[in-house]
């Protein structure tokens, strides 16, 4: 397939072989000894040093000002910015100013890695800059970064404020975006601000099998593939659920995992068919004792990545500050349709669906309905953190029952920003009546239901040989991380996100 370049990229190869020509080697191999970062370098030199302060650094070329024999320049490394003072004499100190006046002048472009030595200094008007004394080329660019535009309305723009473009290209988006950057750095730290406190706490952290031959923990549509040697269908698996139960019976009493889950089903800037979840299982404990956990812990995020519970996200300040509001789902439901739906059957759910217009399919139970009224009519007008108690039984095949109110189980569910953030059971150990909630979900799946549960025979085995009460909890980590960076999409906190072939 013919390659179709435009003249920048044309003009950058030129100057990609007038380098080669020049017995230089634009993608060299050797290692180079980086001693600085430019955001360390700018913070401690102060300018009263008694000694040089020597540094080595290194980064893309992002600006050149040329002024004959000397010029300024930026080089942008992993930290930030820094400006650099490039003259001719101090990096050709011999005959031979090609160095100078060829290839930095001329043949580099922005974007080029460079490496730069040197030492600190500060300019006249107080800017901490690099006076260089030798530099090289590390990597030749050849495609041109992003520039900023002006449309005929004079509004300014670049290419990467269009969201496909920066979704695609997130490597360009990076570069030229130094906050997408920090929102990465952002969310890692709420795994390690997590892990802090789990381990804390004595709870093992694990890993369990990603391709599963039976999918299960979750309601959700599954990715298949094939494995040839075995000549068996394997699914990616849609939550790990299962398999971190079967570590409590094994004799666990805390397991915890951050696991890459796939649901293949829609997409929005809420909904991602690769994402990401923290499991925890603890043994002896329930949903209520889990409730204070994940207050804790979540409390516990906020304050380290932003020194106070109080996190803005778009025009909302969000308190993650302990306790934090609960409802019971029929509770919830009545307080914002003033209707009391706790001793509907599905055929007077039904009807009451469609007098608040929610939209329903014929595969939909009893329980679906009830999880349809609540997400369209309830959902989006928790902006606080808010918990979402004892729910149906029919919602909830991997629960245990209610220990006082019938037809309910001991679950709940963390909403935040109008969206769900966790979910969490008194974990069902009876496997007679584990066996019953999988019929009972098999029977829906006959009646089109395309999430339903199926039948894990060894799961059930496990169960058999006995598991302790057992508190579980699952919280998505990309809901979360784009609370806690103030990020409008799931894709914003997504290195690469899914999407469709340009």
């Amino acid at each position: 397939m013919t390659q179709h370049l435009s003249e920048q990229e044309n003009v950058r190869r030129d100057n990609l072989q007038k380098i080669q020509e020049l017995g230089i080697d634009p993608y060299p191999s050797d290692l180079y000894p980086v001693t600085h970062q430019s955001t360390a370098i700018k913070e401690s030199f102060t300018g009263e040093e008694t000694e040089q302060v020597d540094v080595v650094i290194a980064g893309r070329l992002m600006m050149k000002r040329i002024m004959g024999k000397a010029s300024f320049a930026e080089v942008q490394d992993t930290s930030g910015r820094i400006q650099i003072y490039v003259s001719r004499d101090d990096i050709c100190p011999g005959e031979d100013k090609t160095m100078y006046n060829t290839v930095f002048k001329k043949l580099l472009d922005i974007g080029d890695f460079i490496g730069v030595k040197g030492y600190v200094f500060k300019t006249k008007v107080g800017e901490t800059s690099v006076r260089v004394t030798e530099l090289i080329l590390l990597s030749k660019s050849l495609k041109p970064l992003p520039i900023v535009k002006t449309d005929a309305e004079g509004n300014v723009f670049d290419e990467v404020t269009d969201p496909e473009f920066r979704y695609r290209q997130r490597y360009v988006d990076l570069v030229v975006n130094p906050q997408v950057r920090d929102t990465f750095r952002k969310r890692t730290s709420i795994y390690r601000s997590m892990r802090e406190f789990l381990d804390g706490k004595g709870y093992l952290e694990v890993e369990t099998p990603i391709l599963q031959p039976i999918y299960g923990g979750a309601a959700a549509r599954p990715f298949k593939t094939h494995h040839n040697t075995l000549d068996m269908t394997l699914y990616l698996r849609i939550a790990n659920e299962l398999y971190l139960k079967r570590l409590i019976v094994g004799g666990f009493d805390g397991v915890y995992e951050f696991s890459k889950d796939f649901r293949n089903e829609g997409m929005s800037r809420f909904h991602n068919p690769e994402f990401t979840q923290i499991e925890l299982y603890v043994a002896y404990k329930d949903y209520e004792w889990m409730m204070n956990l994940v207050e804790e812990m979540v409390e516990k995020v906020a304050m380290d990545m932003h020194g106070t519970t109080v996190v803005k996200v778009g025009d909302n300040d969000i308190d993650f500050k302990r306790p934090w509001q609960r409802y019971t789902m029929f509770e919830a439901i009545e307080h914002f349709t003033g209707i009391d739906i706790s001793e509907m059957d599905e055929e007077q759910l039904r009807a009451t669906a469609k007098e608040l217009h929610v939209p329903l399919d014929n595969s939909m139970g009893k329980g679906k309905i009830i999880d349809e009224i609540f997400g369209e009519k309830c959902e989006a007008q928790l902006i606080q953190p808010t918990y979402i108690t004892d729910y149906p039984v029919e919602m909830s095949p991997l629960a245990k029952k209610h220990r006082s109110k019938p037809g309910l189980v001991e679950r709940f569910e963390a909403i935040c920003n109008g969206k769900e953030i966790c979910n969490a059971f008194s974990e069902l150990n009876d496997p007679i009546d584990q066996r019953a909630r999988f019929q009972e979900q098999l029977e829906l799946g006959k009646r089109g239901d395309e999430e339903a549960m199926v039948l894990d025979e060894d799961f059930l085995r496990s169960l058999e040989y006995g598991m302790p009460p057992t508190a579980g909890l699952g919280i998505g980590i990309d809901r979360l991380a784009m609370i806690m960076t103030n990020s409008d999409s799931i894709q914003d906190v997504l290195f690469f996100p899914q999407m469709k072939p340009e």
